[in-house]
């Protein structure tokens, strides 16, 4: 069944709310993400209702349906293999991406997605280090860890950011952070949580504790 381009976008928006279809979202945490109105959300949630992609009754909260999974994570995958694209072969910077993927992953063909795969030789992860799903829906897991959570003399390598805004990344490049950087904590200050890092072994970086719980890496 094809969706729309809204309703594959409330979809999307259900599925991450909802922790990879773990849990009930609310009405009112659609419309925050959607940036709406609560009585346009329930006028949606209807529509994916009589599609079954979810279960809706009201006061209760929202329920993605393993159909509808299955629909968001299809989303998902075609939004992350573009914007793959758009990186490694059109050269966009990864602060670029997102809006341009958002448009390019409602096509609805399977060959080109099956294509554009093959010829990007099965990327695992985005240009975000987020995972790809597979087409059969499965995602690959990795265990990780926020940067803010790492401990001092702890080592690791940075493989995604929690906020994927052009801002932030704008950011990160400008400090030379950057998916694949390998990192050491050096110091946490007490205080207020700021941290020294070492990128690479050259380079320290001096971080707040916010910008550094929105980066993620894998210890070594």
């Amino acid at each position: 069944m094809n969706l729309t381009t809204a309703e594959e976008n409330y979809l999307k928006a259900i599925y991450h709310l909802s922790d990879g279809a773990t849990k009930s979202v609310s009405t009112n945490d659609v419309a925050a993400e959607m940036k709406t109105k609560p009585a346009s959300v329930s006028d949606m949630l209807r529509k994916l209702g009589e599609k079954e992609m979810i279960e809706y009754r009201k006061y209760y909260g929202v329920n993605i349906t393993e159909e509808g999974k299955k629909k968001a994570l299809q989303t998902i995958r075609k939004h992350r293999l573009w914007e793959v694209f758009l990186v490694d072969k059109l050269q966009f910077a990864w602060d670029e991406v997102h809006d341009v993927a958002e448009e390019l992953e409602h096509i609805q063909s399977t060959l080109l997605i099956q294509r554009l795969d093959a010829y990007l030789n099965f990327p695992k992860f985005d240009p975000h280090g987020d995972p790809i799903p597979d087409e059969y829906g499965d995602v690959r897991a990795r265990p990780r860890l926020a940067l803010n959570e790492m401990e001092v003399d702890q080592s690791g390598q940075i493989v995604a950011v929690k906020d994927s805004s052009a801002a932030f990344l704008k950011y990160l490049d400008k400090v030379g952070a950057y998916i694949g950087a390998r990192i050491k904590i050096l110091d946490k200050v007490e205080f207020d949580g700021s941290m020294e890092i070492l990128v690479d072994q050259k380079k320290t970086l001096f971080m707040s504790k916010d910008v550094a719980a929105n980066i993620l890496a894998i210890q070594s």
